[in-house]
């Protein structure tokens, strides 16, 4: 067998994996500096808890986990089970075949009373809905007329019966409640709905506002592309129990300070669900919400007529995307817009309300010094979660060609699908793996994120072996990393070892210089070779 990956998965080699922990070890740092605390959840979750918290195309991006064991009888239907279906069909022709005995005229009616305790319910249904009976009487009639000798058309009908069964098994399928019987349990989409689930089970043991963070891998059965996996990592921070827009003004604090100890341009676009809400009141489509956020967050992929043609496909009326058109004429003065949004809000209170979160998000983020340049007020942004209910976030690399490398917003409503009211949440995410593409492809990682060992002691033999080991253990307690050969092979072997995994000393340590109480060190980057005594090793 030829061996490959799963589509949208990747394995990460020592320099991937040393750069990831370069990111996350910021990240982690800063979450930290912030007042969160971690917490882990499993990667799995029963499949109630997901659904229904992403919306429709969200829901179909769901791995879902086949149940173990033979799931199909678990599977309940009012048909036959398939594994009786062949004994009714040869229950039928026994019992024809017996009537037609006395050559008689078939009576079809007669024939049920006789032997239709022969057939159970399911079988005598599939027969008389689809107007199989008529079929059985021809059967009959040849079997009168030609005797036994008739395995043609009873394979015929045999044939047609088992059509009938699986034709009507198919249809009747409802896919939604046939995946409720063969899988209940699914991968983790998000980190934020098993968070919330988490904070439902555990609230009388939280201190609220309770601060946590999550590093933790998440799936999604997504078409995979350029910054697009099935299998990736998030990292979220999020405050639940409070309401109060301090927090959205310290999480753009916290996205800001993340990506400059990165070393990374970004800018953090930022909108509010109330007022897509007062936007939709202002065109006459509050009752079609969902279908316009939906299609106003493909802005950025399909354009402003892919997103015209899909809100007509969903109902909107063309006079209300002509209301609309404003929102892709927007000023680079993200205060000005918000003033001009309460002209079009004087009949929408949930509009002027989101207005006035979001100016007061956006005037202290920038009295705490944040660039006006690089906190975007995106009116099209809507982010497709159907959970968010006041400000959104979205994060855009300045340099890169990339989707968003970080996004959240607030949810004050998370917890009450899961019977616990009252408990406002809100979260942002930072896109481990975009954020390495973006850095990979500007070349800004630092030297020193990449994982090295820094010492190779050759292999000269047993008794130098020891002595190595002795020197390696001195080295590893000072927290370098060192490594032994482990063959006594030609040395320029061990050299080629050492260039292929990136050492940048290769040590002697031979009879001659245990003898003399010395150890030889070639850096291997600059050719430069000397010999100290080991008592001054490492330099």
């Amino acid at each position: 067998m030829k061996p490959s990956l799963a589509k949208g998965t990747r394995d990460f080699t020592a320099k991937e994996v040393s750069r990831r922990k370069y990111i996350i070890n910021i990240l982690q740092n800063n979450f930290e500096l912030f007042g969160f605390q971690p917490l882990e959840t499993p990667s799995f979750e029963n499949l109630s808890t997901l659904t229904g918290k992403y919306g429709e195309e969200g829901d179909r991006l769901i791995f879902k986990i086949l149940e173990s064991g033979d799931y199909i009888n678990s599977v309940k239907q009012n048909w036959l089970e398939i594994n009786l279906l062949n004994s009714q069909i040869k229950n039928l022709f026994d019992a024809i075949k017996h009537f037609s005995n006395n050559k008689d005229v078939f009576d079809y009616f007669k024939f049920k009373e006789l032997f239709g305790n022969t057939f159970n319910e399911a079988f005598s249904d599939l027969i008389s809905k689809n107007e199989l009976s008529s079929d059985i009487i021809f059967y009959s009639r040849v079997l009168i007329d030609n005797g036994v000798n008739s395995n043609v058309f009873e394979n015929f009908l045999s044939n047609k019966i088992k059509n009938t069964y699986f034709t009507s098994l198919i249809e009747g399928i409802d896919s939604k409640e046939l995946t409720k019987e063969i899988s209940d349990k699914a991968l983790r989409y998000d980190l934020t709905v098993p968070f919330a689930r988490f904070v439902a089970m555990n609230q009388g043991q939280l201190a609220f506002p309770y601060k946590r963070y999550q590093i933790q891998p998440v799936w999604r059965a997504d078409r995979p592309q350029k910054g697009r996996f099935r299998e990736f990592y998030q990292c979220d921070a999020d405050v639940v129990g409070s309401t109060s827009l301090w927090q959205e003004v310290e999480l753009l604090q916290l996205y800001f300070k993340s990506f400059n100890n990165l070393n990374l341009s970004v800018s953090v676009h930022i909108n509010n669900r109330k007022i897509l809400s007062g936007i939709a009141e202002y065109a006459g489509i509050a009752d079609q919400l969902i279908d316009f956020t939906v299609a106003l967050d493909k802005l950025d992929k399909i354009g402003k007529d892919g997103v015209t043609k899909e809100m007509l496909e969903k109902g909107i009326s063309e006079e209300a995307i002509s209301k609309l058109d404003f929102l892709f004429t927007q000023s680079s003065d993200a205060l000005e817009n918000l003033s001009n949004l309460k002209e079009k809000f004087t009949d929408s209170e949930t509009g002027l309300k989101g207005v006035e979160e979001l100016e007061f998000v956006i005037k202290n983020a920038l009295e705490l010094g944040i660039n006006s340049e690089d906190l975007v007020f995106d009116i099209t942004l809507a982010r497709g979660l159907d959970y968010y209910t006041g400000a959104i976030f979205e994060v855009k690399a300045k340099d890169v060609a990339m989707g968003s490398i970080g996004g959240g917003g607030r949810y004050d409503n998370l917890t009450e699908v899961f019977g616990v009211k009252d408990v406002p949440g809100i979260g942002i995410s930072f896109g481990l793996d975009r954020i390495y593409l973006v850095m990979e492809e500007l070349n800004i990682f630092p030297e020193d994120s990449d994982m090295k060992v820094k010492y190779l002691f050759a292999n000269y033999g047993e008794a130098e072996s020891i002595e190595a080991l002795k020197l390696i253990s001195k080295l590893r307690n000072q927290n370098i990393s060192a490594e032994l050969y482990p063959e006594a092979s030609k040395l320029k072997k061990q050299f080629t070892y050492a260039e292929k995994k990136g050492i940048e000393n290769l040590v002697f340590l031979g009879e001659q210089e245990i003898k003399d109480g010395n150890v030889t060190v070639k850096n291997l980057i600059s050719g430069e070779q000397q010999t100290i005594k080991i008592e001054a090793f490492p330099e």
